[in-house]
């Protein structure tokens, strides 16, 4: 059975166009130019005198285009690639790579995103995963002017990353950010982006599905994330993902691939604009999210629930009065000698049931549940301790 690998959309240059070719229109089938014969043959046949009806109207196709020849649909799709593709860039980057004997950097291998203009400041929107572990990057605006990019905040566990270059405000055109919570399945989207380094390539499609989960890059779960079928490949990360309004509603982020070569399939995936609009203004201002602290340091998930095992020192959860194993110390004598030995009491744990009452199965659920929150904010933790059901409040910290 083949396997299905989550792709991203990065690198991945113009060497792809080399498999690309170019085939022309062919001449009319057989059985095309049978039914015209077959027509004119009949028509020959009609007597003279037969009535004619009035010819028909001209086709619905035809009705529905307006005076420059374009249906509404169309114009949908001309709006939005001029509105918004100015506001599109295109990102390239260097690694370092040392030479693995004399341990000084030889050829730099490059690598190829894209991206989103926020304001007029120059702070640029793309995934973590297009700028992770570069040397260097650059980002080239509409008119092909290119500016070093500086690295302002990252949060890998949602892949999202802010750039800033000083280019001119009248070379920016932010695009403005939509709203993803009223997404539906079946609604039109557009995609655009640099696959294989093609500028400012825009392709169309549907939202395919909502609130899928797809891993991040610290193997965590990616949560709310958009299904579409608009062609995605090598090149689109980053690259925004519009509404008919012209409106940011994600950000393209990666593609299933049967082989995890990067080709499309038809199904890619999009962070929503909601996270983005959470997540963003903390990377300008902090370089990095601040988000709550439990202060649980390990746990283990059995069929009951979230066993604690050990609990940050004089952190929230242990100030609050959750317990974690407990570490017994006891001395035993074996003939003349004395030994002291350290076990742990597994039963003297916390058994987390669930939190603000949504149960939780896994520590990515409980951390899902504490990042919705601010730190100072208090959650109330379910557990159960020696067969009872205890609710314990804990007042969120910090995660510095």
């Amino acid at each position: 059975m083949r396997k299905l690998f989550l792709t991203s959309l990065l690198s991945g240059f113009l060497g792809a166009l080399a498999a690309l070719s170019l085939t022309r229109p062919g001449s009319p089938s057989p059985l095309m130019a049978q039914s015209v014969n077959t027509v004119t043959n009949i028509r020959n046949q009609t007597p003279a005198n037969t009535f004619n009806p009035t010819p028909p109207p001209e086709s619905d196709k035809e009705s529905v285009l307006d005076s420059d020849g374009f249906s509404a649909e169309e114009k949908v799709n001309i709006s939005v690639y001029e509105t918004v593709n100015r506001g599109v860039v295109n990102i390239t980057t260097r690694m370092a790579r040392q030479d693995s004997f004399f341990f000084f950097e030889s050829q730099a291998p490059e690598g190829a995103g894209s991206g989103s203009v926020l304001d007029k400041k120059g702070h640029i929107l793309t995934n973590f995963h297009v700028i992770e572990d570069a040397k260097s990057a650059r980002v080239t605006l509409f008119n092909n002017e290119s500016f070093p990019a500086q690295p302002v905040g990252a949060d890998p566990d949602n892949d999202i990353a802010v750039l800033k270059i000083d280019a001119p405000p009248e070379m920016l055109f932010p695009i403005e950010l939509g709203d993803s919570s009223g997404l539906r399945v079946g609604q039109k989207i557009f995609a655009i982006g640099n696959p294989f380094g093609l500028e400012r390539t825009m392709t169309v499609g549907i939202v395919s599905s909502l609130n899928r989960q797809i891993p991040s890059r610290n193997r965590r779960e990616m949560k709310s994330i958009i299904q579409i079928d608009a062609a995605l490949n090598s090149g689109n990360s980053g690259g925004p993902l519009l509404d008919s309004r012209s409106q940011l509603v994600g950000m393209n982020t990666a593609i299933l691939s049967p082989s995890g070569a990067g080709e499309n399939t038809g199904v890619g995936f999009a962070i929503p604009e909601a996270t983005i609009r959470r997540v963003m203004p903390q990377l300008i201002e902090h370089g990095r999210v601040i988000r709550p602290d439990i202060g649980i340091a390990r746990l283990y998930r059995s069929e009951e629930g979230l066993v604690i095992a050990t609990l940050v020192p004089g952190g929230p959860a242990e100030r609050a009065g959750l317990k974690g194993f407990r570490r017994v110390r006891q001395r035993r004598r074996i003939g003349g000698f004395v030994f002291d030995e350290t076990r742990w009491d597994y039963r003297s744990a916390d058994l987390i049931v669930d939190v603000d009452g949504e149960s939780v199965e896994t520590a990515d659920d409980l951390l899902t549940i504490i990042e919705r929150k601010k730190p100072g904010e208090q959650v109330v933790v379910t557990v159960l301790r020696s067969g009872k059901r205890l609710e314990i409040p804990v007042e969120l910290g910090d995660s510095d």
